[in-house]
């Protein structure tokens, strides 16, 4: 049995009992605010409870919001699916209060990517989940990532992966998941509720947030761009469109235009970067900006994600051709 094998088998029996202890702490905790659209680099223990709240959209299907990024559900009488699953604590109060859920086990749970707050809930999910879905790179980024911090044990990993495309027919409902290449990480996936008309971006879209850009995670700021492009033309203009993160004003729900909005911005900060490069400007110098000039929607006080970011751009730009 290899290393990961025996993860999945250990830390799937080890979370049947971290559900009935989360579903405990989530039920008798009271309120905080958390920061929108924070990006932790695991799963650290939570400073307070925080804020949930489900939001219902159209045909069975609505939102949820805690710590970490939106998830995304589908409750009908004949199915229930998830998309993403944030952190333990909020993961188990997403299970334990999901309208519509009854006493039923999950059909299927979806990953848009690998990040740790919207995977680091899989283990409340595990042994309530017929299957754990994600892109085939998903898994190993997961993996590498886990690693790199020590955190493996806490890992549960999709067991059911796909190359471009995925299909599931969820009772009267169809959902369908969908990867386009590089872009937040070498892993994002689309995930659409084809008959509700609801798209999950995962984050692909940071509503009015500067986003994360995962380098070591196969990040390309310019395949980012050409892929909120194609989406932008291959999905409906009168569809729910959720975001993993959204701002206090804008929220994680929005329009189809929303991802040019974040095209836009990401488009500008390329050439903001290319810009130096020409001029010769070295990249400390390119990353000392508070915020980047015509986003106001974007703008918050420095320190912020900016100069990470513009940092992250200058080595793709950078690196030698291919």
């Amino acid at each position: 049995m290899n290393r990961r094998t025996f993860l999945l088998r250990s830390t799937g029996l080890a979370a049947a009992g971290l559900l009935s202890r989360s579903l405990v702490r989530a039920q008798t905790s009271g309120p905080s605010a958390a920061p929108a659209g924070a990006k932790p680099a695991a799963a650290p223990a939570p400073s307070g409870p925080p804020v949930t709240e489900f939001k219902p959209l159209r045909r069975n299907t609505g939102y949820f919001t805690g710590r970490g990024g939106t998830i995304g559900w589908l409750a009908s009488p004949s199915a229930l699916v998830v998309v993403d699953t944030q952190f333990p604590d909020t993961a188990a109060a997403f299970f334990s209060g999901l309208p519509g859920r009854g006493k039923r086990s999950l059909d299927v749970v979806l990953n848009t990517h690998h990040h740790f707050d919207h995977t680091s809930g899989n283990p409340v999910f595990k042994p309530v989940t017929r299957t754990i879905v994600a892109q085939a790179n998903v898994p190993k980024l997961q993996f590498a990532a886990a690693e790199e911090k020590g955190t493996l044990a806490e890992q549960v990993f999709a067991d059911t992966t796909f190359a471009s495309a995925w299909r599931h027919d969820a009772g009267d409902e169809v959902v369908t998941a969908q990867y386009f290449g590089p872009a937040h990480t070498n892993g994002d996936a689309v995930v659409m509720f084809e008959k509700a008309n609801v798209v999950h971006m995962g984050d692909l879209v940071f509503n009015r947030l500067y986003p994360y850009v995962d380098g070591p995670g196969g990040a390309s700021v310019r395949g980012w761009v050409r892929r909120l492009e194609e989406i932008h033309g291959s999905f409906p203009s009168d569809a729910i469109y959720l975001f993993g993160h959204g701002s206090t004003q804008f929220g994680v729900a929005g329009k189809r235009d929303d991802l040019l909005v974040m095209r836009d911005l990401l488009t500008a900060m390329l050439e903001h970067v290319q810009k130096g490069i020409s001029a010769g400007r070295k990249k400390e110098q390119i990353m000392a900006l508070d915020n980047l000039p015509g986003f106001p929607d974007f703008h918050v006080p420095p320190p912020n994600r900016l100069s990470g970011i513009l940092g992250t751009v200058f080595d793709e730009l950078s690196a030698p051709a291919s």
